[in-house]
């Protein structure tokens, strides 16, 4: 049985009159209790790396992708538990040609806040994998797969599944902390042995980035028996990358 993480009265103490929160929120009632779930941990880790969660007053959710899919599956994720839509559009901030999901929701907001996903600009703050989703191997498995979609990379030349992330230089031990958590996890659930998390030189001043590798070839071949990546493409590079080194083939189970 799930457990449950937020009751509608939790939510309700949020607001500073509860005349003010009733009126607010109670049209969102049949989301409550709000429980612990695979989609939820996704959901997470999406905003996490690839997403953007803006603090009060908005309070808004934003989710940025080159491809439309992409983005549709996050918003399809969002309405299995919450059954609202966000709209799609051309990001005008970048130079990359992306899109942007933004779910205007305010009380969606507060409910992801409280959940522990961080607002603003994450580079600047800090912020861990909330301990429900690092005790659980099924919903650590799902966490880690939307991780490696937004922000890992897998190398063919010389062989590894690569992680990075940026952080503000007075911030490096918290960017370190998290990367621990996806360290110890990964071996607690499938004995997959990583790197410790080390620092990449850049070039702005201002932060700096923080890299965990896989590159034991054992460990390469436990992570694509427990982790199919939802990314099709990397998924078909990690595959490539068992084949080239020698190994048969892991059948693998299509759930995972």
């Amino acid at each position: 049985m799930n457990n449950i993480l937020i009751y509608y009265e939790d939510l309700l103490n949020e607001y500073k009159s509860k005349e003010i929160g009733e009126r607010t929120i109670l049209k969102y009632k049949t989301w409550f209790p709000i429980k612990e779930s695979t989609t939820l941990s996704g959901i997470i880790a999406d905003i996490i790396c690839d997403g953007h969660l803006q603090d009060q007053p908005k309070l808004r959710v934003d989710y940025c992708s080159k491809y439309t899919n992409e983005l549709k599956r996050f918003n399809s994720e969002i309405y299995s538990l919450f059954s609202i839509n966000g709209k799609i559009r051309p990001c005008s901030t970048n130079k990359y040609s992306t899109y942007l999901l933004g779910i205007n929701n305010k009380p969606l907001g507060r409910i992801l806040k409280k959940l522990g996903v961080p607002t603003g600009a994450k580079v600047n703050k800090s912020f861990l994998i909330p301990n429900w989703i690092v005790e659980n191997k099924d919903y650590f498995r799902k966490f880690i797969n939307r991780v490696i979609c937004c922000e890992g990379s897998i190398d063919i030349n010389y062989p590894a599944i690569d992680l990075s992330m940026y952080k503000n230089y007075h911030l490096i031990n918290n960017g370190i902390e998290f990367f621990n958590q996806i360290k110890v996890g990964l071996f607690i659930h499938f004995n997959i042995i990583t790197s410790n998390p080390f620092l990449i030189n850049n070039k702005n001043c201002k932060t700096t980035g923080i890299r965990i590798k896989i590159r034991r070839k054992e460990s390469i071949i436990k992570f694509y028996e427990n982790i199919t990546l939802d990314d099709t493409k990397k998924q078909e590079k990690l595959t490539k990358l068992i084949k080239i080194n020698n190994k048969k083939l892991p059948i693998q189970d299509p759930h995972r």
